[in-house]
Protein backbone atom coordinates (compact mmCIF):
# COMPACT_ATOMS: atom_id res chain seq x y z
CA UNK A 1 0.00 0.00 0.00
CA UNK A 2 1.24 3.49 -0.85
CA UNK A 3 0.38 6.03 1.84
CA UNK A 4 0.73 9.81 1.64
CA UNK A 5 0.79 11.66 4.95
CA UNK A 6 0.24 15.38 4.41
CA UNK A 7 2.25 17.23 7.04
CA UNK A 8 3.26 20.50 8.49
CA UNK A 9 4.88 21.14 11.86
CA UNK A 10 1.63 20.90 13.85
CA UNK A 11 0.61 18.34 16.43
CA UNK A 12 -2.45 17.60 14.27
CA UNK A 13 -0.13 16.41 11.51
CA UNK A 14 1.90 14.33 13.95
CA UNK A 15 -1.29 12.60 15.12
CA UNK A 16 -1.73 11.43 11.51
CA UNK A 17 1.79 9.95 11.65
CA UNK A 18 0.99 8.27 14.98
CA UNK A 19 -2.18 6.76 13.51
CA UNK A 20 -0.28 5.30 10.56
CA UNK A 21 2.52 4.01 12.78
CA UNK A 22 0.07 2.38 15.20
CA UNK A 23 -2.57 1.08 12.80
CA UNK A 24 -1.34 0.31 9.30
CA UNK A 25 0.85 -2.37 7.74
CA UNK A 26 4.56 -1.93 8.36
CA UNK A 27 5.16 -3.11 4.78
CA UNK A 28 3.50 0.01 3.39
CA UNK A 29 5.42 2.63 1.48
CA UNK A 30 4.92 5.97 3.27
CA UNK A 31 5.58 9.43 1.88
CA UNK A 32 5.74 12.30 4.35
CA UNK A 33 4.61 15.24 2.24
CA UNK A 34 4.68 18.95 2.94
CA UNK A 35 3.96 22.11 1.00
CA UNK A 36 5.90 25.18 2.02
CA UNK A 37 5.32 28.76 0.90
CA UNK A 38 7.59 29.81 -1.94
CA UNK A 39 8.90 33.02 -0.46
CA UNK A 40 12.38 32.88 -1.97
CA UNK A 41 11.20 34.91 -4.96
CA UNK A 42 9.60 37.52 -2.72
CA UNK A 43 12.67 37.76 -0.51
CA UNK A 44 14.89 38.29 -3.56
CA UNK A 45 12.68 40.96 -5.15
CA UNK A 46 14.07 44.45 -5.50
CA UNK A 47 10.99 45.89 -7.18
CA UNK A 48 10.31 49.58 -6.51
CA UNK A 49 6.60 48.73 -6.39
CA UNK A 50 7.09 46.97 -3.07
CA UNK A 51 6.06 49.15 -0.21
CA UNK A 52 8.76 50.85 1.83
CA UNK A 53 7.44 48.94 4.85
CA UNK A 54 8.14 45.60 3.18
CA UNK A 55 11.61 46.75 2.22
CA UNK A 56 12.31 47.75 5.81
CA UNK A 57 10.94 44.43 7.15
CA UNK A 58 12.24 42.09 4.43
CA UNK A 59 14.92 40.47 6.63
CA UNK A 60 12.43 39.76 9.42
CA UNK A 61 9.87 38.35 6.98
CA UNK A 62 12.39 36.12 5.22
CA UNK A 63 13.89 34.87 8.49
CA UNK A 64 10.40 33.85 9.65
CA UNK A 65 9.96 31.81 6.48
CA UNK A 66 13.37 30.20 6.99
CA UNK A 67 12.29 29.27 10.51
CA UNK A 68 9.04 27.76 9.13
CA UNK A 69 11.06 25.57 6.75
CA UNK A 70 13.31 24.50 9.62
CA UNK A 71 10.25 23.56 11.73
CA UNK A 72 8.81 21.49 8.88
CA UNK A 73 12.12 19.69 8.37
CA UNK A 74 12.32 18.91 12.10
CA UNK A 75 8.72 17.63 12.06
CA UNK A 76 9.51 15.40 9.07
CA UNK A 77 12.57 13.97 10.84
CA UNK A 78 10.52 13.35 13.99
CA UNK A 79 7.78 11.66 11.93
CA UNK A 80 10.27 9.45 10.10
CA UNK A 81 11.79 8.40 13.41
CA UNK A 82 8.33 7.56 14.80
CA UNK A 83 7.62 5.36 11.78
CA UNK A 84 11.05 3.68 12.05
CA UNK A 85 10.50 3.04 15.76
CA UNK A 86 7.15 1.42 14.91
CA UNK A 87 8.74 -1.04 12.49
CA UNK A 88 8.49 0.72 9.12
CA UNK A 89 11.58 0.09 7.02
CA UNK A 90 13.74 3.13 6.39
CA UNK A 91 13.77 2.53 2.64
CA UNK A 92 9.93 2.56 2.62
CA UNK A 93 9.74 6.05 4.13
CA UNK A 94 10.12 9.00 1.78
CA UNK A 95 10.21 12.70 2.57
CA UNK A 96 8.90 15.04 -0.09
CA UNK A 97 8.76 18.80 0.35
CA UNK A 98 7.53 21.02 -2.45
CA UNK A 99 7.14 24.75 -2.80
CA UNK A 100 3.55 25.91 -2.96
CA UNK A 101 2.32 26.17 -6.52
CA UNK A 102 -1.49 26.33 -6.60
CA UNK A 103 -2.40 26.30 -2.91
CA UNK A 104 -1.83 23.85 -0.09
CA UNK A 105 -4.96 21.76 -0.64
CA UNK A 106 -4.64 21.73 -4.44
CA UNK A 107 -0.96 20.81 -4.24
CA UNK A 108 -1.78 17.94 -1.86
CA UNK A 109 -4.55 16.80 -4.23
CA UNK A 110 -2.16 16.85 -7.21
CA UNK A 111 0.34 14.71 -5.32
CA UNK A 112 -2.39 12.41 -3.96
CA UNK A 113 -3.70 11.72 -7.45
CA UNK A 114 -0.27 10.56 -8.64
CA UNK A 115 -0.55 6.97 -7.45
CA UNK A 116 -1.27 6.67 -3.73
CA UNK A 117 -3.78 4.27 -2.17
CA UNK A 118 -4.43 6.24 1.03
CA UNK A 119 -4.06 9.89 2.00
CA UNK A 120 -3.81 10.64 5.72
CA UNK A 121 -3.93 14.09 7.24
CA UNK A 122 -4.78 15.73 10.50
CA UNK A 123 -7.86 17.86 10.94
CA UNK A 124 -7.23 21.47 11.74
CA UNK A 125 -9.03 22.97 14.68
CA UNK A 126 -10.81 25.89 13.07
CA UNK A 127 -14.26 27.11 14.01
CA UNK A 128 -17.30 25.69 12.26
CA UNK A 129 -18.26 29.12 10.89
CA UNK A 130 -14.81 29.79 9.49
CA UNK A 131 -14.66 26.29 8.02
CA UNK A 132 -18.08 26.78 6.41
CA UNK A 133 -17.07 30.01 4.67
CA UNK A 134 -13.41 29.33 3.91
CA UNK A 135 -13.27 25.54 3.83
CA UNK A 136 -10.45 23.62 5.37
CA UNK A 137 -7.52 21.89 3.77
CA UNK A 138 -8.90 18.52 4.89
CA UNK A 139 -12.35 19.23 3.41
CA UNK A 140 -10.83 20.37 0.13
CA UNK A 141 -8.64 17.26 -0.03
CA UNK A 142 -11.64 14.99 0.65
CA UNK A 143 -13.53 16.67 -2.19
CA UNK A 144 -10.60 16.79 -4.60
CA UNK A 145 -8.91 13.40 -4.33
CA UNK A 146 -10.50 11.00 -6.79
CA UNK A 147 -8.03 8.14 -7.03
CA UNK A 148 -7.42 7.25 -3.35
CA UNK A 149 -9.13 6.98 0.01
CA UNK A 150 -8.72 9.90 2.40
CA UNK A 151 -8.45 9.45 6.15
CA UNK A 152 -8.75 12.47 8.44
CA UNK A 153 -7.26 11.97 11.89
CA UNK A 154 -8.82 14.03 14.65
Amino acid sequence: MKILIAMDESENAFRAVEFVSDSLSRDSEVTLFSIIPDTANICDMQSPELTPYFHSQRNAFCSIEDKKKELVMNAMSRAKQKLNDSGFKDNNINIKILNRKKGIARDIIDEANSGYDLIVLGRRGISGVREFFLGSVSNKVIQGVKSASVLIVN
